[in-house]
Order: structure tokens, then C-alpha cells, then sequence
């Protein structure tokens, strides 16, 4: 996963990677600590808004209707509202997630 980190001109010991680029006006952020076996809603769920999920530290797995999305420590991945979701912590210990809702606008990343 570090091959995708990289140090930008004029930093010292400064280790950077993108998680997203433009994907939609922000509405909100969040932080959440995912204990094991931790997660939800219980029931899949959709809205007009997108969600931005990134992990900061552990393992989630996001699904969908129709497909699981595993993300590790320093990924990110953007989940289209209008599909039905939820987002579960993937390991035996505790995850830690950032969520940012953006403004629909149908892309993956």
C-alpha cells in the first residue's frame, strides 16, 4: 500500500496519497470508532446524498446491494447514495472511519 504514497517537492520526511479529487459539494463530515462486529444500519438504506468513506485505521466492508467493498487502512472508496448500503468493521479489533457526505453526482472512486 505505501507504493501509492509519495513526498511532495520541498517535504521532509512527509509521506502523502489522495484519497479522493473533485467529487461534489461536501454537506458533512464524520469520525466513527467501529468496535468488532460493529456496523449498520442493520438494514440496508439509501439517500439522495453520497457518501465518502475512508479508513484511518482497521478494515471495513461496505455493502451493497449487490456487492462488498473491502477497504484497509488508507483507502477510500465513494458509495452512490441511491444504492441500498451499509458498512460493517472487518476485523477483531477496532476500525476507524472518516465519513464525508458530498452532493449526489453518481461517481465511483
Amino acid at each position: 500500500m505505501e507504493k501509492d504514497f509519495i513526498t511532495p517537492p520541498n517535504h521532509i520526511n512527509f509521506k502523502a496519497k489522495k484519497l479522493f479529487d473533485n467529487i461534489g459539494e461536501i454537506i458533512d463530515g464524520a469520525i466513527a470508532y467501529i468496535a468488532p462486529s460493529g456496523g449498520g444500519p442493520s438494514c440496508k438504506h439509501t439517500h439522495a446524498h453520497d457518501h465518502l468513506f475512508i479508513v484511518v485505521k482497521g478494515r471495513a466492508r461496505i455493502t451493497l446491494s449487490e456487492q462488498e467493498i473491502i477497504l484497509n487502512k488508507d483507502q477510500s472508496y465513494l458509495v452512490d447514495g441511491t444504492i441500498p448500503h451499509a458498512v460493517w468493521n472487518d476485523t477483531d479489533e477496532e476500525t476507524v472511519m472518516l465519513g464525508i457526505s458530498v452532493t449526489h453526482n453518481g461517481k465511483s472512486f
